[in-house]
């Protein structure tokens, strides 16, 4: 899933640069954007990695692009399947499609993940600052890069473990119109349906797309819950931008997701077991910027105001709403980048400040909570590029917050570049924080009591590795060592939440693997062993020691065919059980592993037959204590482009 390409030449325009791009972070995209006909033509540039247009090859953090070309190929219909393939992600759903879905990087807990969409941070207040992965559909995605290790320095609190920076796709030349419909197993339908155009002074993308299904049961259908638990999921997204000059711009982007999920409930002893609840929810996103900048594109500024807003209602049997969250976050932020040459030296430097305001609010009939915190965060950054060979940054950021003490973070990268060999060498350092969320402060219920004592989690961490080109430019190799500690981390005592004494140890590696063996013909592979221990010498739950994932793709028939096969490795992991009196015990989840079968063959122009089987050998696992996932399961659809 690394990717290794050409490296930019230095003295090419820092705005011409970013121009180029299809990837904000807390910036939308300045020009456009490409279409199915030019998405591998796209420069090899992140924003992600030091919120500055950066070429792969002068990137010190290990950092994985996932394309659209790529979801396209695998058929994936939900986006966090596509992330199990990347190296250092762990992944786990409670159950079937809709349910909640949490992912961890190198480690770290779910709720130290930062998640942005188009430059719209979306970890939801109400919910532990956690983003769940469950009602993410992937038919509008452009391009997903995930960004690892600590990035607090970069972008506050939940970047403990990294970043995963998701871009929709935007309109491009003349107005184009595309369709797909598809059905299959456990009757399920799903289809979208989107229209893009675009010039050098404007461009327009709108999307719908959504998903209906009878579902399988949540509660593991072998421990005696026949019952099958349905899902709906209806997604609408867009994005519009105006040029009135070469260097400024004007956008604008939302997004709207509404849902129903069908859910069981859990009884201590136990575990999941069949009821008649549900969940049904309502999430809205939105973006507005402007951007202009200055000395022929050098001298770059950013403003935007984002808002968004996360509902949950939960509902018995008798559709009765129990008790309902709702998570808002709004944030305003300026960036400046000055860009400057002096020989064989290129230097960058940024400078930002955001202000975010959190709130959470639910109602149930044992407890009423409303509560909001705001915080201000400075970010500095100081990017040297020497020689065409050696770029190293360093990145300073200082939070001052409303409940917490205030927190200041730093980062450092290298990266070295022998083009000789095509050896990149790479190592990065750095600190983070994550403060407790509001539910861990003042939340209650019936069971639980918030503790307003609590200090924010703190944390440093450092990776080494390389990126090695063999075989010309058909094969490539990467490694990285990663070692990251984590002090005051917070955990559930039952009753309360609490700051464990010690520190908390994680470390492993992980490798990449890409071959190109003959034209069409893609190989990629990736294997991660983690070793996370909290401060007592536990094993951190759901955190397999093992995680490996094999990708094979075939173009043939002049391109009009193409075939994938996908399978993921899940190691042995741990979980916790919970006994009648809901005293909790750590159990073992047995390893699995699933092979998927996707193919598409063009009809004729921009009509396409596509299909695919998951879950090919009917493999039965369980990703959270109880809970159940679908088998084997078969899927036909037509793709029309106009």
């Amino acid at each position: 899933m690394s990717v290794r390409v050409p490296r930019l030449h230095r003295t090419a325009s820092f705005a011409a640069l970013l121009g180029s791009l299809a990837l904000p972070v807390s910036a939308l995209p300045t020009s456009a954007f490409a279409d199915s006909t030019t998405i591998t033509t796209l420069p090899p540039v992140s924003v992600t990695a030091n919120r500055v247009p950066t070429a792969a090859e002068e990137t010190g953090s290990a950092l994985t692009v996932i394309t659209r070309e790529e979801l396209e190929q695998r058929q994936t219909q939900l986006l966090s399947d596509a992330l199990r393939a990347v190296p250092g992600v762990a992944v786990n759903r409670t159950g079937p499609m809709g349910t909640l879905t949490q992912l961890r990087i190198r480690g770290s807990e779910g709720n130290q993940t930062l998640v942005l969409i188009d430059g719209i941070e979306v970890n939801d207040p109400a919910a532990g600052s956690e983003y769940d992965f469950a009602n993410l559909l992937a038919g509008d995605v452009e391009r997903v890069e995930v960004l690892r290790g600590p990035q607090s320095a970069l972008y506050g609190s939940d970047a403990v473990g990294g970043v995963v920076n998701i871009v929709t796709r935007r309109g491009a030349g003349a107005p184009r119109f595309g369709a797909a419909v598809e059905g299959g197993s456990f009757g399920t339908a799903a289809g979208r349906a989107s229209f893009g155009t675009g010039t050098d002074r404007y461009d327009l993308f709108l999307s719908g797309q959504g998903v209906t299904s009878d579902g399988v049961s949540v509660a593991d259908k072998r421990l005696g819950n026949p019952e099958k638990d349905g899902y709906r999921n209806g997604t609408l997204t867009g994005n519009a931008a105006v040029r009135p000059t070469e260097h400024s711009e004007i956008a604008v982007t939302g997004r709207y997701t509404r849902f129903r999920t069908d859910t069981d409930g859990f009884v201590g002893g136990r575990g999941a077991v069949d009821d008649g609840t549900s969940t049904a929810g309502e999430q809205y996103f939105g973006r507005l910027q402007g951007k202009i900048a200055l000395l022929d594109g050098k001298w770059e500024h950013i403003v935007g105001l984002t808002h968004g807003r996360q509902q949950r209602d939960y509902r018995d049997d008798a559709k009765t709403v129990t008790s309902r969250y709702d998570g808002r976050k709004t944030k305003a932020d300026y960036q400046t980048n000055l860009a400057l040459n002096s020989g064989p030296a290129d230097h960058v430097l940024t400078a930002a400040v955001e202000h975010e305001e959190d709130k959470a609010i639910s109602r149930s009939s044992f407890s009423s909570f409303d509560r909001s915190i705001g915080s201000t965060g400075l970010v500095g950054q100081y990017k040297l590029g020497l020689f065409d060979r050696l770029t190293l940054t360093g990145s300073v950021r200082h939070d001052a917050n409303d409940l917490f003490r205030d927190a200041t973070t730093w980062r450092t990268t290298a990266a070295y570049l022998i083009e000789e060999s095509g050896t990149k060498l790479r190592a990065s350092y750095g600190t983070g924080v994550k403060n407790p969320t509001l539910f861990e402060l003042y939340g209650y219920t019936a069971t639980y009591a918030g503790n307003p004592n609590l200090k924010p989690e703190r944390a440093r961490g450092w990776d080494a590795g390389f990126d090695q080109a063999l075989w010309g430019t058909r094969a490539s190799v990467d490694g990285t060592w990663f070692d990251q500690r984590i002090r005051d981390l917070i955990t559930g005592t039952g009753r309360t939440s609490v700051n464990m004494p010690g520190e908390s140890h994680i470390r492993g590696f992980e490798l990449g693997l890409s071959v190109e063996p003959v034209d069409r013909l893609t190989i990629r592979g990736s294997y991660t062993w983690t070793d996370g221990e909290d401060s007592t010498g536990v094993e951190l739950v759901r955190r397999p020691k093992q995680l490996a994932s094999l990708t094979v793709n075939h173009r043939f028939l002049e391109d009009r065919a193409n075939a994938n096969l996908g399978v993921v490795y899940n190691g042995r992991s741990s979980d916790w059980a919970y006994d009648p009196f809901y005293n909790r015990q750590v159990v073992n989840l047995a390893p699995y592993t699933l092979v998927n079968m996707a193919g598409s063959y063009a009809l004729s122009e921009g009509v396409e037959l596509f299909g695919r089987v998951e879950n090919l050998f009917d493999r039965r696992y369980q990703e959270v204590w109880t809970y159940g996932a679908p088998g084997r399961a078969g899927y036909l659809g037509l793709r029309l482009s106009l």
